[in-house]
């Protein structure tokens, strides 16, 4: 491998990464990171992470594991469109976006979780929805929290008022509910993603 890249060739080798990342759910290892930027020395490919690692395209997690800094796919914005009333519109780009640059703020801390129940429906939260849930985040009064009550997982509102706390439903047909023994909680759900068939 060269001493130094150029700036096209690394962000063309990043892109490589990003692909194999966003087809397979998971970072490429040493020899497949090789094979996906042409590199047979296992010192180079290391040093070309290193690389990339001091650019801030990759980071490790607590246990040594490579994730990604990159951005997912930008999606194009055209604009916005009313909701209310019709008005003319026409087709103007006028940004892209990463979805994960715009749902999750801290990587490292964040995972999915597909709902089931109907407890969160006057929140919007309906059943097959997938939540985004940031366990890195300090749980407020008022934020809807993954939590554990007493040996069990549910999503509530979390309500707290002086040492008295609660997990409180967005559908009247559940009653809140009060830790007897344990409340544990896991994150704080930051976004809800739907899909339309």
């Amino acid at each position: 491998m060269p001493k130094t890249l150029s700036a096209d060739t690394i962000q063309s080798r990043i892109r490589d990464i990003s692909d194999f990342y966003h087809k397979k759910g998971r970072m490429p290892s040493f020899a497949e990171t090789g094979e996906l930027v042409g590199i047979r020395s296992k010192g180079a490919v290391s040093k070309f992470i290193h690389k990339l690692r001091k650019q801030g395209v990759l980071d490790k997690d607590e246990k040594g594991r490579l994730i990604p800094r990159f951005p997912t796919s930008s999606t194009r914005v055209l604009g916005t469109v009313e909701a209310g009333f019709p008005s003319p519109a026409e087709e103007e780009l006028s940004d892209t976006l990463s979805l994960d640059e715009l749902l999750i703020q801290n990587p490292q801390a964040t995972f999915l979780l597909k709902v089931s129940g109907d407890s969160m429906s006057g929140a919007g939260i309906l059943p097959g929805d997938m939540v985004i849930v940031d366990k890195g985040r300090v749980p407020k009064s008022g934020d809807i929290v993954i939590a554990e009550v007493d040996g069990e997982w549910t999503m509530k509102y979390l309500k707290k008022r002086g040492s008295d706390v609660a997990l409180i439903p967005a559908n009247p047909k559940y009653k809140p509910v009060k830790p007897k023994k344990e409340l544990k909680i896991a994150g704080v759900v930051t976004a809800v993603v739907r899909k339309y068939k």
